[in-house]
């Protein structure tokens, strides 16, 4: 029934198109985490999605 939706973990890992570990989103969260409660930061949690748009185009070297 949901079978479309089952990624094929292999397949993807024999061609190398994509990391399937979750540690790189992970240590990004706790990351901005850590930024936002630092004392007297200028970081605001509003702000967040938009570093995150910055941070995505980055990495995809769409900048």
């Amino acid at each position: 029934k949901h079978r479309h939706r089952i990624i094929n973990y292999s397949y993807y890992q024999a061609e190398e198109i994509c990391a399937i570990g979750s540690g790189a989103v992970e240590s990004t969260v706790k990351q901005i985490d850590r930024r936002l409660k630092i004392s007297g930061a200028q970081w605001k949690k509003e702000n967040v999605p938009q570093v995150l748009k910055h941070r995505c185009a980055y990495l995809n070297n769409s900048l």
